[in-house]
Order: structure tokens, then C-alpha cells, then sequence
């Protein structure tokens, strides 16, 4: 709630053509969520609470999910990932860090590392134990945990995005797209070194995707592909009704406006 109040007027309508996009794209997701927990007897690893999805109008090309299953999509991500194949393997990417347990981790390790930091301020009240201990901390684990955290979030959410039909092989254009404007000094895409990042860097990430491909394939075509020809006919029919959804809401609004 306090991040929906921070939005604001920023928030897109629920019957926005964005906003029903992420919600039809994350809820395959989801189900593919599901069955991955009861596969592989990981139940109690997700929030029983249904995933939510907002999309933030923004330039800033980002998407991050609360513990809550909340997902929260800033709609500057548009410019990385072009259709529902792209977006899948950022939502799965969200998904996967609730399914892997991340945040309930990360608050684990914060409260050793509190009282660690309150054992360096007694050792040494001038608080240059403390000091060293928080940087070295940070270098040494959160930043190293950190990236271990994107990187199996990055595996698991391919495992959900191909088990949802999702082409597995467009999971590598956003971030091909986001490298590639770093490289031209676009602003919007700014990285740190590795060692200092809280992420991995895109070579690291396209050369992990490549290394997973072949699983991910095979799951997107089991069955000689039967399941996936038939979800994505689905899929394709979804997309239709909702552009004719749009075409008549748009249709709507323009008239209410002529006629003020």
C-alpha cells in the first residue's frame, strides 16, 4: 500500500493494455511456479498469497517483487522487452526470487550481521573495528550473496518461463539490449564492475543463459511440442481480444473527449 501511495497517479489502470499484459503473462508464470514447488517438493517455499502484478509508468527499466508476491513492473522495462516471449523471462526472473526463498534470507543474514556489528562497536567503541568489518562485510558477502541470488534467479525464473511456453530462446534479448546500450552510454543503463555489484554482469548473464539453453528447450518442447503449440494458440487468442479490448476502450475514451 505504501508503494502504491508512492506511485500514485503513475500506477496504470488495471485495464491498461500493460497492465493486462504483465497480469495474462505473470499469471502462466505463476502456474508454472506452482507446479515447479510441487515437483520438486518445495510447497512451502512460496507465499500461499496469490502474485499481483502493478505497472509504473517510468523511465527506469526495472521490475522487483515484495515478499508478498506483489510484483511491481516500471514500464521503462518496455524498451528492453518487446513482446510476451521477453517479459516472461523478467517476471520469471521475479517469481523465482520468492520461489528460491531470497528475501527470507537475506533477512536471516541481516540480523548475524547485526549483532556482529554491535559486537565490533564493544570490541572497539572508536568504531573503526566496525568500520572495516561493515566494508569488508558488504565486499566479502552481501555483494558475493547478492549475486548468487540474481544468478539462480535467473535459472529457476528460465525454468518457469519455458514450463510456461515461453520461448526460452528470447530470454537473452532484454539483457543483449540493455548491454548493448551500456556500451553506447546510454544513461538509463548504468553498471558498476562485477565485484561491487549487487548483480552479475551481462556477459556473465548471456553466457548463463546459454549454458541452461538446452534444458530449457527440452521443456519448452516436450511432448514434440504438443503443450506449448496448444498454450500458445491460447496465448496468441489472448492477445487478440485483448488488442480488441483496447481498440474499443480507446474508441470510448476519444469519443467521451469529443464530446465534452
Amino acid at each position: 500500500k505504501d508503494l502504491l501511495a508512492k506511485y500514485g497517479d503513475d500506477v496504470l489502470p488495471k485495464d491498461h493494455r500493460a497492465s493486462v499484459t504483465v497480469k495474462r503473462v505473470g499469471g502462466n508464470i505463476a502456474k508454472a511456479a506452482q507446479e515447479f514447488t510441487r515437483q520438486y517438493n518445495t510447497i512451502n517455499s512460496i507465499n500461499s498469497s496469490p502474485f499481483t502484478y502493478t505497472v509504473v509508468r517510468s523511465d527506469e527499466a526495472n521490475a522487483f517483487v515484495l515478499p508478498g508476491n506483489h510484483v511491481f513492473v516500471f514500464t521503462g522495462l518496455f524498451k528492453y522487452a518487446h513482446n510476451e516471449d521477453e517479459l516472461a523471462s523478467v517476471l520469471g526472473h521475479e517469481c523465482a526470487h520468492n520461489v528460491c526463498r531470497h528475501a527470507g534470507e537475506r533477512s536471516s543474514s541481516s540480523i548475524v550481521v547485526k549483532l556482529l556489528s554491535h559486537l565490533a562497536l564493544l570490541i572497539d567503541p572508536s568504531g573503526m573495528l566496525f568500520g572495516l568489518f561493515v566494508s569488508s562485510e558488504t565486499l566479502f558477502y552481501s555483494l558475493p550473496h547478492s549475486r548468487e541470488h540474481e544468478v539462480e534467479a535467473d535459472e529457476v525464473g528460465l525454468v518457469l518461463s519455458s514450463a510456461a511456453c515461453y520461448d526460452p530462446k528470447q530470454s537473452k534479448a532484454v539483457f543483449a539490449r540493455m548491454k548493448h546500450d551500456m556500451e553506447d552510454g546510454d544513461a538509463n543503463v548504468v553498471t558498476p564492475p562485477e565485484f561491487i555489484s549487487t548483480h552479475p554482469g551481462y556477459e556473465t548473464r548471456l553466457d548463463n543463459f546459454d549454458k541452461w539453453m538446452p534444458d530449457a528447450l527440452d521443456r519448452f518442447n516436450r511432448d514434440d511440442g504438443a503443450k506449448c503449440r496448444a498454450v500458445r494458440h491460447e496465448m496468441k487468442r489472448a492477445r487478440e481480444l485483448a488488442s480488441i479490448y483496447h481498440g474499443v476502450r480507446e474508441g470510448r475514451r476519444k469519443l467521451m473527449f469529443h464530446t465534452r
